[in-house]
Order: structure tokens, then sequence, then C-alpha cells
């Protein structure tokens, strides 16, 4: 599949987003004073995103059908602040030094910029209506960005602060994006067709797809590259990929209405939220079968975040709030409470 061309590309995100690469939602929270009449570009697409800051200090989140972005502190326990000013947000991820983290929103067209230290915004990255699913690359210097309307990939040069790509060639593309450990793959999901196209990062081009899944929802590639899990929602599986073949070569039955596929840091473990049933699955690597569920959830979806040194998984509950297992016990220790929306 052809790039498309940057002039082009940006015009249309410009137009989308109406504001510079250093502008901010500030304004937006006035156009949408209640729920019941808050405009939305996508909000039919429903989906939440969690991320931990690399210190492990905090823990930002969102989910779509609220217009605010939560930041925990997980030390103390409390909601350190809550950010105002988005529509529909969809993913979130932080920059490696840890200095600032990227909040991509679908009906403003762009992804924000927060400092980290005092949580102000410092920056606007227009994509385009549509703008969902981000991933970063390891030396933080390229942020890969979905965009579920115009089907498009934007591969965004964050030290210039403008695209050196845009990708086309893909089929309502969400919150499933992944490099491969050496980021010299892309992986990206589409809701149509229920695929995943695999992009060369190098070239900016789509070298190949693997077919077969059932309602694709999120996905995660092994430490060494060679599999891929998938979340199947419509099969209440866990799709096994092998990389290589571009197959899948195994399925693994879990809960009911899975969305999560996330593997711990050690790489032994996938963790499958169900959405239906309110329970993570447990997958070991090796057996390729269930070997716990975890009750005490809320319609969980993609957002599930390890700690480094294994001990503990944190899983976004459907409003917000953020349910901490301990990874020995397999059980939810603790709960932090979410605060009200504040429109």
């Amino acid at each position: 599949m052809k790039t498309l061309a940057l002039s082009a590309a940006l015009s249309l995100a410009l137009l989308s987003t109406a504001c510079s690469t250093l502008s901010a939602p500030a304004d937006v929270a006035k156009a949408a004073p209640t729920a019941a009449t808050r405009w939305t570009f996508d909000g039919n697409i429903r989906n939440n995103s969690l991320a931990i800051s690399p210190d492990e200090r905090l823990a930002v989140a969102s989910y779509s059908e609220r217009p605010d972005v939560v930041v925990y502190d997980l030390a103390s326990g409390q909601v350190r602040a809550v950010l105002n000013g988005f529509v529909t947000p969809r993913n979130i991820v932080f920059a490696p030094s840890g200095q600032r983290f990227y909040v991509s929103d679908s009906s403003l067209g762009t992804v924000v910029v927060v400092d980290t230290a005092t949580l102000k915004t410092v920056g606007s990255l227009p994509v385009g209506a549509g703008a969902f699913g981000t991933t970063l690359s390891q030396d933080g210097s390229t942020l890969y960005i979905t965009n579920q309307a115009a089907s498009t990939v934007t591969v965004y040069d964050l030290a210039a602060q403008r695209p050196r790509a845009v990708v086309g060639g893909f089929a309502q593309p969400r919150q499933g994006v992944r490099l491969s450990p050496d980021g010299k793959v892309l992986y990206v999901t589409n809701f149509l067709g229920d695929k995943i196209s695999i992009v060369d990062t190098g070239t900016h081009k789509i070298t190949g797809e693997i077919k077969g899944f059932d309602k694709l929802r999120a996905i995660s590639v092994t430490a060494d590259g060679k599999t891929i899990f998938a979340a199947n929602s419509g099969s209440n599986s866990v799709a096994v990929v092998d990389v290589a073949q571009r197959a899948i070569t195994a399925t693994v039955p879990v809960g009911k209405d899975p969305y999560g596929a996330a593997l711990t840091p050690d790489g032994q473990f996938v963790y499958v939220s169900n959405l239906a049933d309110n329970t993570v699955s447990v997958i070991s690597v090796a057996s390729r079968q269930v070997v716990a569920t975890i009750p005490g959830f809320k319609e969980p979806r993609q957002a599930i975040v390890f700690t480094r040194d294994n001990q503990w998984a944190y899983v976004l509950n459907e409003d917000l709030s953020l349910a901490k297992v301990d990874r020995a016990s397999q059980r939810v220790v603790s709960t932090l409470a979410a605060p009200a929306r504040s429109i």
C-alpha cells in the first residue's frame, strides 16, 4: 500500500482539528456543558486506556465515555488530579523519560501532550478526527497513531513536531497497535476485516497481513518477537499467532467478551480481561491454557498494566476505578475509587 501524500494528510488533519501543533484543548469543555448534550465524533465506539509512569508513581486512566483523564498517585492511593478538556480520550502512553505523556482524542483529532510534573498541556499533535491507538518507539522519538476514521497510521517525528509519513490501506484501525521488540515491524489491528496488518517501519509500507480473528481486540507481542496473542471477543478466545508463519496456530478459550491481552513482564503469562463476566483470565504461555480466573472487576476492557517486578497488575474498570491485583495470589487486593465525572 502506498504512503499518502503528507501535504494532503496534514491539510486534512489541520482542517479536522482547527488548531496548531502547540494548541491546547482548553475550551472543549465549554462546548459540552452536560453529558446529555456532549458532542462526540465517534462516541459509539467505547474503549479505555491506562498507563503507568516509568517511575511507577503515577497511573493515568481514561474511558471514552468521559471527557476527562484521571491521574492516580499509586503511593498514596489517592487521585492526584482530574484533567479536563477532552471529549473522547482513546489511548495514553508515557515517554520513556517519564517527563511527558500523550493522550489521543478521536473527537479533537489530536494527540495531547501533557507535562508529567505540572500535569499541564504543553502541546497538541494534529492527526485528524478519528485519532485512536498510539505506541511509541523504544527511544521515544517516534509516535505511531492510528486513525479509525481515515483508516491510516500517522508516523510522528516528535523531535521535529511533524509527521514523517501517513500510511494508508487499513480498515478502521483502533487501539490495537504494537511494535515488534526490535522496532522494525508495526502490527496494526483492523476492526473491519478482523485482521492484523504488518508494516515495515523502515519503508512505511504494509508488507502482509494475518487473518482469521473474530472481533479482534487487544494484541501483545512476546519479547522474542515470535508470537502474538490476540483477544477475540466474538469467540471468547485468545488467538496464538506464529509471526513467521503469519498464521493463527492455536486458540485458548477464556471468559465472555475478552478485550485485553497483556503479557506479564517476565513473558510467562497473558492476562485477558473479560468484559461480559467481569473477570480476568490468566493464560500460561508455556501450556497455552488458562491457569487462573480472577473475579472482582467491573466491565474491564483493554487497560491492563504490570509493575516491572512482576508483583502487581493494575486493571481499569468501566467507572475508571483502578483494581490492584496481587499476582502471587491472583486476587484483587484493593481498588482505588474514581472521582465523579466532571461533566
